[in-house]
């Protein structure tokens, strides 16, 4: 378990400081006694076989991990998969990619021209995991690509990091609803998103889920600094099977809803 946490440890520092610094803050406000359990960590990339997602998986499986599900979400053309390692009190791994030939020819000639600049030595180290962009981008690329697919613009403007952490609000004893971390955070000043409701899923599906809306950061483009949307943070709550144990796996129509916790206003 220590290749695991000392490769998560290097995913939240790079998280809190580049993509979502407000994660700090609530994760000081949710810490009881004992330490909080990251539920799972989301990352984002193209599906060109140089950044693919078999790519971003590869570090992972190094360390354990073993696929365990997959997912589409056919109106934002995007592909999942999810990983978890056998020891399960190390997070699950979401990845998801951007199904680059279904989007305008446009977007594609802009994505592959900027992975075109990435570095081939650069993806055999597992830190690009979370090492941010491998390429240069102007602010009209930016805004051309995230107008098409918000998706392609987050990914453009930031490259790789996880785009989330996620609380399991299982082990709080504080609260045990989704709702009530909801509530918190809002007294507390941070914006929930409301897509598909505040809280997303059901007992039924064995999952629920909610999040923040995503940090403004600063971006460097070839102009100068922008704010754009960043990271956020997640909150789930799993509920047991007929065996007992909690559901791993993930509701697609619900991830469909977290993923716009990076929508701009």
């Amino acid at each position: 378990m220590e290749r695991v946490e000392q490769l998560f440890d290097n995913l939240w520092q790079d998280y809190i400081q580049r993509l979502c610094p407000s994660a700090d803050q609530v994760h000081t406000l949710l810490t009881e006694d004992e330490p909080l359990l990251n539920d799972h960590i989301a990352l984002r990339t193209f599906n060109l076989p140089k950044v693919g997602l078999d790519v971003l998986a590869a570090p992972f499986i190094a360390i354990g991990y073993q696929p365990c599900g997959t997912y589409h979400f056919e109106a934002k053309k995007l592909y999942a998969e999810h990983f978890e390692h056998p020891n399960p009190a190390a997070p699950k791994v979401f990845i998801s990619e951007l199904l680059v030939g279904q989007c305008s020819s446009l977007l594609q000639q802009a994505v592959r021209d900027l992975v075109k600049q990435v570095p081939e030595m650069a993806m055999k180290d597992p830190a690009f995991l979370y090492g941010g962009r491998l390429w240069d981008i102007d602010l009209a690329t930016y805004e051309m690509l995230a107008a098409e697919s918000e998706y392609a613009g987050w990914l453009a403007a930031h490259g790789f990091g996880a785009n989330h952490f996620t609380v399991s609000i299982n082990q709080l004893e504080q609260f045990t609803e989704v709702a009530e971390v909801n509530h918190l955070l809002a007294h507390n000043g941070f914006a929930i998103n409301m897509s598909g409701g505040a809280v997303k899923g059901s007992p039924e599906e064995m999952l629920e889920q909610s999040s923040t809306m995503a940090d403004k950061v600063p971006v460097a483009f070839l102009e100068g600094v922008k704010q754009v949307s960043g990271g956020f943070y997640e909150f789930a709550k799993r509920y047991p099977k007929n065996d007992g144990e909690l559901y791993t796996g993930f509701v697609a129509a619900s991830a469909d809803k977290i993923f716009e916790s990076t929508n701009s206003d």
